[in-house]
């Protein structure tokens, strides 16, 4: 597996998003996942408005089954602020493909005040803003960008701020609640196509690299532990040289589901 020399900075394009394809266009026989990828610093993942969309094509999806803006926990670790804060703007992009007007409004100002916890809230209060007004005009289009370009603003700021690795669980946040979705959506309607969709080890691979040069967090929140020793546990069943499974879809959601229940549960 690839080691990294300098932070990778992994934006919502790269972990998460959901940009629907034209679902008038045939279903496919097979998804190359080298031909619906992006490389990020050497770590190759799917580009996300190709993968949803390749999911769309495959049997449709009911988004409004998954819109979720129950958020009502406050923590004061920064490191749970972090990861809580990704899978928040993961939740904004389903809402999205949703077209959910009030969920998105209401995520919109939600991502302001966990950016506000982590000192961030100045690089991001026009994309908040455009958010909540692109919402009220349904702009989707334009909710999708301002959405991708907050976590963008949010990762910078954190870099200008040294703050790296609380960037990295940003990054995290937003790819366990993307997979958790992901394998939800497989699994109601399994085809190996979208199963395949699941096999990034490279970017499995890079989280576990980062996690393990958190030792400050994981005495500071418990939660990066257990994260850490679930991704050993997904490991396996992301890298398998065969075809990913339907029951190895199932493991892999119950995991992030829990994971990210873990993210946003006062304990």
């Amino acid at each position: 597996m690839i080691q990294f020399c300098t932070p990778l900075r992994l934006n919502t394009a790269a972990v998460f998003g959901f940009t629907m394809l034209a679902v008038a266009a045939p279903v496919p026989q097979h998804i190359d996942v080298q031909q619906v990828s992006t490389s990020v610093r050497d770590v190759v993942v799917p580009r996300p408005d190709e993968v949803f969309g390749a999911l769309n094509k495959l049997g449709g999806v009911n988004w409004k089954e998954y819109v979720r803006t129950d958020r009502q926990s406050n923590f004061q670790e920064r490191p749970r602020v972090a990861l809580l804060l990704g899978s928040v703007i993961a939740d904004g992009f389903i809402a999205v493909q949703a077209e959910d007007t009030p969920a998105v409004k209401e995520i919109g100002q939600r991502v302001q005040s966990l950016a506000a916890s982590i000192n961030v809230k100045s690089s991001i209060t026009q994309h908040a803003k455009a958010i909540i007004e692109a919402a009220d005009k349904k702009r989707w289009n334009n909710v999708r960008r301002e959405l991708d370009l907050t976590q963008n603003s949010v990762q910078r700021a954190m870099d200008e701020l040294q703050d790296q690795k609380l960037s990295q669980l940003v990054s995290l946040g937003g790819w366990l609640r993307g997979t958790e979705i992901l394998t939800a959506v497989v699994s109601k309607n399994f085809k190996p196509e979208g199963a395949e969709l699941l096999h990034q080890p490279d970017l499995l691979h890079h989280f576990e690299t980062q996690l393990q040069e958190m030792p400050e967090f994981k005495s500071q929140t418990p939660l990066i532990e257990q994260i850490q020793g679930a991704l050993v546990e997904v490991k396996p069943l992301i890298a398998t040289p065969k075809s990913i499974s339907p029951d190895a879809v199932r493991k892999i959601n119950e995991i992030t589901t829990r994971l990210d229940a873990a993210i946003v549960t006062k304990q």
